[in-house]
């Protein structure tokens, strides 16, 4: 994180209430999701001042990668700059959005979010097939932890059937694919636990 990085926010308040409760796991389509972040507008405030205001929910996108099959789930223990995750397993691919994904005065919140998704892919895996492309899952969102008090989830799902083309960058500390089955036996963050209890409406699992 640096001093100067500006995120972006929603204000809480401006949100459904559905989507900010103690726990929200929301299956949603994403243009329903666009047209509630869009009507409620969006802002870039510095990164450090959002962190400790939960008057506001910084918009995160969450990418879970799984086989066509969903048999297998790709994890990665968190060793970056978000302290509070640290030695965590994560499912989730994905961070801020920031100015730099507004590529024009006018884009519109889709756009942002999109550009945001696929500068957070290309920033944290150094190659991946460019025909799977990620699909909207629903939201997530906790005021549980410190961390999810001031952020919001947008889950994406990328399915794939050549896992062995992922190669991770050095964000995503021991990477590998786990049988979707046995993650629960891993010392997850919650936003995870969150995430996999939603795509189990989508998958089965």
């Amino acid at each position: 994180m640096t001093d100067n990085e500006k995120v972006l926010c929603i204000k809480r308040q401006l949100l459904p209430k559905s989507w900010v409760r103690k726990k929200s796991i929301i299956p949603l389509e994403l243009d329903i999701f666009i047209k509630n972040c869009s009507m409620a507008g969006f802002e870039f405030i510095n990164r450090t001042s959002a962190e400790t205001t939960p008057s506001y929910k910084q918009i995160i996108p969450y990418i879970i990668l799984q086989t066509a099959d969903v048999q297998k789930t790709a994890v990665y223990n968190r060793q970056g700059s978000e302290q509070r995750l640290h030695d965590l397993w994560s499912v989730g691919i994905g961070g801020h959005i920031n100015p730099v994904d507004m590529k024009a005065q006018n884009y519109s919140f889709k756009q942002i979010l999109i550009a945001g998704i696929k500068r957070e892919l290309n920033e944290e895996l150094d190659q991946r097939p460019k025909e799977d492309q990620p699909g909207f899952i629903g939201l997530i969102s906790e005021d549980v932890t410190d961390v999810g008090n001031v952020h919001l989830g947008a889950v994406f799902r990328i399915l794939t059937t050549t896992p062995e083309k992922y190669l991770p960058g050095t964000e995503l500390f021991q990477f590998r694919w786990e049988k979707t089955k046995n993650i629960g036996k891993l010392n997850m963050e919650l936003w995870s636990e969150l995430a996999l209890e939603l795509i189990s409406g989508h998958s089965g699992i």
